[in-house]
């Protein structure tokens, strides 16, 4: 078929045309067919696909984050009962408002046994604090650098808690440590300081 032909062809009767130049019409037809559903449907579907290959992605990764938590689960349970015995073992050396005169008499008493002399021992209030009180006491004692390291020894052994705090030690006479003619040895001392203990604040204690 030349071109003669091609123009000579009648677009009002396609029946008539030679079947070469039908199966190429065919073709071309189906050819824009195609394009126009991929345009009109398949990209969108395309676009789609992507939009689920992402949010894939995404799910996965946040299931495995939730996977390693779920399998750490057991272990976060159990650290978190140690923390709970560990707390309910320091509670337990906090008084309750019964045990604090004892307390008072068991920190006198290691005073005592490791040989010091009391010119002060007093309470004062108590300071709250979150969940429990301080009952601070101040103390003045005489004796020697044995004597005090034995008394913090033994405060430090007692069940409960009791601290140190604003230690001063004195030659008795009132000069400061370093400046005294004695040797520490075999001058007697002064002791002051501020011994804390702590009480845990029962539901209605303000």
């Amino acid at each position: 078929m030349n071109l003669d032909e091609l123009n000579e062809l009648d677009f009002g009767n396609i029946g008539v045309w030679p079947w070469p130049v039908k199966i190429v019409l065919i073709l071309l037809v189906c050819t824009l067919l195609s394009v126009g559903f991929y345009y009109f449907d398949t990209q969108d579907q395309l676009l789609q696909l992507e939009r689920a290959e992402k949010e894939e992605t995404t799910l996965r990764k946040s299931f495995e984050t939730q996977q390693a938590k779920a399998a750490s689960l057991d272990k976060y349970k159990q650290q978190l009962e140690e923390m709970k015995q560990s707390f309910g073992a320091m509670l337990r050396q906090l008084p309750n408002k019964t045990e604090v005169a004892e307390l008072l008499v068991d920190v006198s008493q290691t005073g005592l046994a490791a040989g010091l002399e009391f010119e002060l021992f007093q309470p004062t209030g108590e300071v709250p604090k979150e969940f429990y009180a301080e009952l601070p006491i101040k103390l003045k004692v005489h004796g020697g650098f044995h004597e005090f390291g034995e008394f913090i020894s033994g405060l430090a052994a007692l069940p409960r808690i009791v601290t140190i705090h604003d230690v001063r030690i004195l030659p008795e006479g009132g000069t400061k440590q370093g400046k005294s003619s004695k040797k520490p040895g075999g001058t007697k001392l002064i002791l002051e300081a501020t011994a804390k203990t702590y009480r845990y604040l029962e539901e209605g204690d303000e």
